[in-house]
């Protein structure tokens, strides 16, 4: 639910009588108050894909490169270095599993 959505369902609670006017003051400032994810970043969440061209084991690190704009060579060093912690592997197999592998393009044939 967007921010402006948000506001104006507290605004159809207070008209409606459930939230009295310093209620809705507080649940508004509150609101105004906490972080929201921009659309962007919400794209940029839901739009994440393992890599089926750019690839070494899973694609995660492919992936990670199409979605933030760093190369892929770079994110395979970040992980390289987090396997020391024990942390990248982790992380690599969480991302491996949950994140979906993209749609790869149909090859069309040359009549």
């Amino acid at each position: 639910m967007s921010l402006a959505d948000e506001l104006t369902r507290l605004e159809q609670l207070r008209d409606r009588g459930s939230l009295s006017a310093d209620e809705f003051q507080r649940a508004k400032n509150k609101l105004l108050s906490t972080p929201h994810l921009t659309e962007p970043a919400l794209q940029a969440i839901n739009g994440l894909r393992r890599s089926a061209t750019d690839r070494w084991f899973g694609g995660v690190c492919g992936g990670l490169a199409t979605a933030t704009g760093m190369e892929a060579w770079l994110w395979r060093i970040v992980f390289a270095l987090m396997l020391c912690t024990g942390f990248g592997l982790l992380a690599y197999l969480v991302l491996w599993i949950f994140v979906p592998l993209e749609r790869s393009m149909p090859m069309q044939q040359s009549s």
